[in-house]
């Protein structure tokens, strides 16, 4: 079972991280950007506005990670775990406007071919070196966001690799354009660039936008978790097992069918049980609501209509008064059952048989009963 991780820590991890990947960042756009200004390379220019791109994003991956960090709240009783959901979906838009920007300005250059640039062998270094820090900082996310199960972070690890196959992509158009002096295979390069970048960050904005639509946890992760509950003591069924992900967590809630004549207290238990048992198996199921069934609710005749305590311990008082018994409200148990109700009755004194008839009869004659069973402590 993976380590589990407060919020706070989670946020620590984020930070550190990411200060990290900012630096780098910072340090590689400036080379280079400049480096392809010196060295006549487009798209090494593109890549570097790629990478300082990078350096907003990483900021917006700062501040998410850090309200996502709150503890839950009145207004936000489920935490603040959506918001990393849609900075993720910043992030892909970052991508994606990135990717459009590079890619018009590439075609605007081989649309007029005087505008295109010569790279000079100084741009295949500084495309060479982009690459080594980009692959760098991938695994060093990949790897963090991997260790505190934040999909924030890996994510981001996404956005590095594939500014890591966009700096090999400029390294290979800059080496043919070098090797071949074809100026337009540079351009070539930095919409292969675009492309490779706009998929990135449209699928980033595909995935988050099914998350915020409550789209359900894996399926094999799913048919895991009912197969767990169905084996636990006094389950007897499971059904209407729901999730849904919250960035990293998946809230769950599932009906389970327990024998109907059981106590509440009993009841309650195995829905403790349940909880228990699944968070202990999944570390990612922050909260779990477990419903409790008597019966299977998706086939057996609704209970919602049938008449309240209330009404039924009135007609029965009605039928106990008329055979000169009385009782206590806690001496009657209800079993709604099947669209029907079943009564119990347990008295402190033994009724005569002619009583118990009597009660019997009454009790018969009231909407929607399907027996009555009355016992004695005596």
């Amino acid at each position: 079972m993976k380590q589990s991780y407060t919020k706070e820590q989670r946020y620590r991890v984020t930070q550190k991280v990411t200060l990290v990947g900012s630096i780098v960042n910072l340090i590689l756009a400036f080379a280079q950007i400049v480096g392809g200004l010196l060295a006549q390379s487009q798209a090494l220019i593109a890549d570097g506005f790629h990478t300082l791109s990078d350096l907003v994003t990483d900021f917006v991956v700062l501040i998410a990670a850090k309200m996502a960090s709150k503890d839950p709240d009145d207004d936000h009783p489920y935490g603040h775990e959506r918001i990393e959901t849609i900075a993720t979906v910043v992030l892909g838009l970052a991508l994606s406007g990135v990717a459009v920007g590079i890619a018009l300005s590439a075609i605007q250059r081989l649309l007029n071919p005087e505008t295109l640039m010569q790279p000079s062998q100084l741009a295949i270094l500084l495309a060479l070196f982009g690459i080594l820090c980009k692959e760098g900082l991938y695994h060093y996310t990949l790897r963090a966001g991997e260790k505190v199960n934040s999909r924030l972070l890996k994510a981001n690890a996404l956005h590095h690799r594939s500014d890591a196959i966009s700096s090999v992509i400029v390294a290979i158009g800059v080496t043919a354009s070098v090797v071949f002096s074809i100026p337009w295979l540079d351009a070539l390069a930095a919409i292969a660039v675009a492309t490779l970048i706009f998929y990135m960050g449209a699928k980033l904005i595909l995935d988050s936008a099914m998350e915020l639509v409550d789209t359900a946890w894996d399926s094999d992760k799913v048919e895991a978790m009912q197969n767990t509950i169905a084996g636990i003591t006094g389950v007897q069924s499971v059904h209407m097992l729901r999730t849904r992900k919250m960035s990293n967590n998946v809230l769950v809630d599932v009906h389970i069918q327990v024998a109907p004549h059981i106590s509440v207290s009993e009841g309650h238990h195995i829905a403790e049980t349940v909880m228990t048992e699944i968070h202990q198996e999944y570390d990612e199921v922050s909260d779990i609501v477990v419903h409790i069934d008597p019966e299977d609710d998706e086939t057996a005749a609704p209970s919602k209509d049938l008449a309240d305590r209330t009404s039924i311990l009135s007609q029965i008082t009605t039928a106990f008064a008329s055979v000169d018994l009385t009782f206590l409200p806690s001496d009657v148990t209800l079993h709604y059952l099947d669209g029907k109700i079943e009564i119990e009755i347990n008295l402190d004194q033994k009724p005569s048989s002619e009583q118990v008839s009597n009660i019997t009869k009454s009790c018969d004659k009231i909407t929607d009963v399907r027996s009555i069973r009355i016992s004695h402590t005596q």
